[in-house]
């Protein structure tokens, strides 16, 4: 039996929310409206939407809306989605879902007290390539992770910094190349080897005139006693694309951008996945440019949320995966000294 379109509301008309309306309207939803608090800008972003734009409040009083989309910056999530929530809203929040532990649990408890779904834009999750590493690492093609690494040399000259006054605040922010371009990455490992249970770092603001780190270095340690390293900066002109390698005790996985460079295995011939062809060098992608990431990873991330609301079953990044992520560059921006607690 066909299921009814769903209309979605998008909280905040950004660079970011471009992308989601465009994965709306792949998957046949509607949106029907976007949220703003500025009133004298409401004319403008419904010129540029094609929707009415309302504010907050409106949009949760309206019974038509069915999917609150949050696009605001990070510092607001948390009250914004517990509203949705209480309001009887689904929720698709971008990343970082919150800004602390506390905040991302009271999300988690909003939506499962309110009976709605969380679900946080954590894309790559949903990309071909990164499903095929995670089937492999759970089949055991890799044998048993031993190493990984993670190199984000990406770029965000100054004016990318000055265009917005939350961008590179702990306030708003929540953290600079790790928190607010790294968590992708950082989702990536996790989900590929587990939650970090030891880490040390080091982080600085070498280059950018903000609050919060512009590069870092940690390196973790999980539960098997695999270890990991993370290095990250904006400082990397003109921007190169991140790199991921997994290694194992039956061979390693090298990915640069969203690309295999290798994928060799002592014994392939038991190997569960067959591995991707390797590609040509990866362009730099979002490593130089915010913009040019791409609607795929969004439109698989939204009709997973969709079938997830239709089948009553939790989305691919629902609130408790989305918060590690989160718990996980909380950790290391703790190591590294940038902040007391979790």
């Amino acid at each position: 039996m066909p299921t009814q379109p769903l209309n979605f509301a998008i909280l905040g008309p950004g660079i970011v929310a471009e992308f989601h309306q465009q994965a709306i309207a792949a998957n046949g939803g509607r949106l029907v409206a976007v949220g703003h608090y500025r009133p004298e800008q409401f004319a403008a972003i419904s010129a540029k939407f094609g929707v009415p734009c309302q504010t907050e409040a409106e949009l949760l009083a309206r019974p038509d809306i069915d999917v609150l989309v949050i696009c605001t910056p990070s510092g607001q999530h948390a009250q914004q989605t517990v509203a949705a929530a209480r309001a009887g809203k689904h929720v698709l929040v971008e990343k970082p879902m919150a800004l602390t532990l506390a905040d991302a649990d009271a999300m988690i408890a909003a939506c499962e007290q309110g009976g709605v779904k969380l679900g946080v834009a954590l894309h790559r999750r949903t990309e071909p390539l990164a499903q095929k590493i995670h089937r492999a690492i759970e089949a055991g093609d890799l044998g048993q992770l031993t190493l990984g690494l993670v190199t984000m040399p990406y770029f965000r000259g100054q004016k990318y910094y000055n265009l917005a006054e939350w961008r590179g605040t702990w306030a708003q922010d929540g953290g600079g190349v790790l928190m607010n371009q790294g968590i992708h990455i950082i989702d990536l490992l996790v989900w590929f080897m587990g939650d970090p249970i030891a880490v040390a770092a080091h982080a600085g603001t070498l280059q950018r005139n903000i609050e919060v780190e512009d590069t870092l270095a940690a390196t973790l340690r999980f539960a098997n006693g695999a270890l990991a390293t993370v290095t990250a900066t904006t400082t990397a002109a003109p921007g190169f694309p991140h790199r991921i390698e997994l290694y194992g005790s039956n061979g390693g996985i090298q990915m640069e951008g969203d690309q295999i460079e290798r994928w060799s295995l002592v014994d392939a011939g038991r190997a569960v996945v067959t591995p991707p062809p390797a590609g040509q060098s990866a362009a730099a992608g979002a490593g130089a440019d915010p913009r040019a990431v791409g609607v795929s990873g969004f439109t698989a991330i939204f009709k997973d949320f969709i079938e997830a609301i239709h089948t009553d079953r939790p989305p691919l990044v629902n609130g408790r995966e989305g918060r590690r992520s989160l718990a996980a560059v909380l950790a290391i921006y703790q190591a590294a000294g940038l902040i007391q607690k979790l």
